[in-house]
């Protein structure tokens, strides 16, 4: 029996999922399945043998995982499935997709096994009996002959991979396995290509098996520009943002996974300043046409949206396409892209990939045959010029399209009134404009890494869903030369960053920010060197200063072992002007000097 690709799918509440399994689909935000999914799941459902032929990244695991959890004995304490995958990072990724699915299910164990392991480590997480065991060939082998797997309870095995397994030369333990099973077992078997050797294994193991075969699209549109970031370093979001700091973009449509990333993404842009809308399959026909129409005519830049909901979406001014979470499915990518560089027009397509997803990296390039470019995020500097470019075409566009007659006499009557620089009042006017975008970069700091988020790197839950570690603190602050360091009660766990510490102390300091030196953000609280000779009221001042809603109460950092003063105001500090007005309740020092 043999499937085709069906346009219209169905949802997962139409397939037959058991309700344990449906419920961590659905708070995971997922809204249908992929076509290998769609096809496979009502088969497995009901015992069949099962032969796929499917690329890698199409969806495979979750092809079988939801329907053979679905057929799990709940009372019967021993490995009902087994899956057999070529590689160790394979086992581990399909034992944590599995965890997940199976979250709701009580007293649930999945159990991967591997070479490279600790072999007692593995013996005692078998004698808890695991219902699910997924593992390379050789190691499950190994254990089966020790006696300490046994396989008389089970009801399902999956050769995922097959042909990767041939490859590597496991097609024999895979046999020897085959033939530890019972009889009476159903078999699942997936891979990308069906050589000689991995027909005759199903000819000769699979009864009967329903045959599904997915053919993705392999053409992509020659006047898409096509390039991918590695993610590290940065959270998703913040690099998000830098990119949109920079690229020219017309309007841009956001892909990710899930309903509920659509939203949640959506806020967040807005937050930070763009026209961005959420599109996904729980809106109504009436306000999903209605955002469209708002993108359309230019009320909307960004559009968040799933698969599902940008299907037959056309705008002409679509000039980017940012995969935010990495497709299921070469078939997907090439959709996705296609909402760009239409009807000849240029387009862009900018691909986020998590070290785990390099493979799917692979496949979309093999798939589409185009070599995808690695990016570089734009730096601090980048941003800056770009910023600066931009203030200075609103300053020319302002100039020629305004009527500024009334502006002019009041900065007439400020500067009289206050013997005011002219250069110096333009600069404060400016600084006004720009004060939630800086036009100058941050320097001289050292950007902090951000923490691995599991949902933004498209990473499925670890197995056991076990707490996070307690935060650790960074390597011991290393004072410049020159510097003194000091201690400000604001940290990671107050959204700080980099940024708001030298804006909030070169402002109020009237420090230029050349002269602010390396910045280490801790967990509540952070370090940054200052020139020495800070005079007692300005250190006095700072200490009022409110960044993110917190006071940074600045200190002289305890004593690592190297000389420092005991009090500021040692030495002159480098500074231009006198301090600002404070911000937030931070009263400014008396008797400051008038900058000439």
């Amino acid at each position: 029996m043999s499937t085709e690709h069906r346009e219209t799918m169905p949802s997962f509440s139409e397939l037959g999922i058991a309700p344990a399994i449906l419920k961590a689909i659905q708070e995971a935000g997922y809204e249908t399945p992929s076509p290998i999914q769609a096809q496979s799941i009502p088969p497995l459902l009901e015992g069949r043998d099962l032969l796929g032929q499917a690329q890698t990244g199409t969806g495979k695991t979750a092809a079988f995982s939801l329907p053979l959890l679905s057929r799990l004995d709940g009372k019967q304490q021993a490995p009902q499935l087994l899956v057999l995958t070529p590689t160790r990072e394979l086992a581990i990724q399909v034992a944590e997709a599995i965890q997940g699915y199976g979250r709701h299910i009580k007293n649930f164990h999945v159990l991967p096994i591997y070479g490279g392991q600790s072999m007692g480590l593995q013996l005692r997480a078998l004698q808890r009996n695991p219902q699910v065991i997924v593992g390379t060939p050789g190691r499950i082998l190994d254990h089966i002959r020790r006696g300490k797997l046994q396989l008389d309870a089970l009801r399902s095995l999956v050769l995922d991979e097959a042909d990767e397994m041939l490859r590597m030369g496991f097609i024999d333990d895979v046999e020897t396995i085959l033939q530890e099973t019972p009889q009476e077992r159903q078999v699942a078997l997936f891979s990308a290509t069906m050589p000689k050797p991995i027909h005759r294994v199903a000819q000769r193991y699979l009864q009967n098996p329903v045959e599904v075969h997915i053919k993705a699209k392999t053409s992509t549109v020659d006047t898409i520009n096509q390039r991918y970031w590695q993610v590290t370093g940065l959270h998703k979001l913040d690099a998000l943002t830098r990119i949109l700091e920079v690229e020219d973009f017309d309007g841009m449509i956001i892909f990710v996974r899930t309903k509920n990333a659509t939203v949640d993404l959506a806020e967040k842009l807005e937050a930070r300043g763009y026209a961005a809308a959420a599109i996904n399959g729980d809106m109504n026909q009436a306000l999903r046409e209605k955002t469209i129409e708002k993108m359309k005519a230019g009320q909307i830049d960004i559009l968040v949206a799933t698969d599902v909901a940008a299907r037959g979406l056309d705008i002409e001014r679509m000039s980017h396409v940012v995969n935010y979470d990495i497709p299921y499915d070469t078939e997907s990518y090439v959709h996705r892209i296609g909402r760009t560089g239409r009807a000849g027009r240029k387009g862009e397509a900018i691909l986020f990939v998590a070290p785990r997803e390099k493979r799917m990296l692979g496949a979309i390039e093999r798939a589409t045959k185009q070599t995808i470019a690695r990016m570089q995020l734009p730096s601090s500097e980048d941003i800056a010029d770009r910023r600066v470019m931009a203030f200075k075409q609103l300053l020319t566009e302002t100039i020629e399209s305004q009527d500024l007659g009334f502006f002019e006499t009041l900065i007439a009557q400020y500067q009289e009134e206050h013997n005011a620089d002219p250069l110096e009042l333009a600069g404060a006017l400016a600084f006004l404009v720009q004060k939630q975008r800086p036009l100058n970069p941050v320097s001289h700091t050292s950007e902090r890494k951000a923490p691995r988020d599991k949902a933004d790197n498209g990473e499925r839950p670890r197995r056991g869903d076990k707490p996070a570690r307690e935060p650790r603190e960074r390597t011991r602050h290393q004072t410049e030369a020159g510097m003194i360091t000091y201690r400000v009660e604001v940290g990671s766990e107050h959204k700080v960053e980099p940024k708001h510490l030298v804006g909030a102390i070169a402002n109020e300091a009237g420090l230029d920010s050349q002269f602010i030196g390396r910045i280490s953000i801790m967990d509540d609280h952070s370090f940054i060197d200052l020139p020495e000779g800070m005079p007692k009221d300005i250190f006095q001042h700072l200490r009022k200063i409110w960044v993110n809603q917190h006071q940074l109460q600045i200190s002289l950092a305890e004593n690592d072992g190297e000389k420092r003063p005991a009090s500021p105001g040692s030495r002159k500090m480098p500074r231009k002007n006198g301090p600002r007005k404070a911000a937030k309740g931070g009263k400014a020092p008396q008797g400051r000097q008038k900058r000439r």
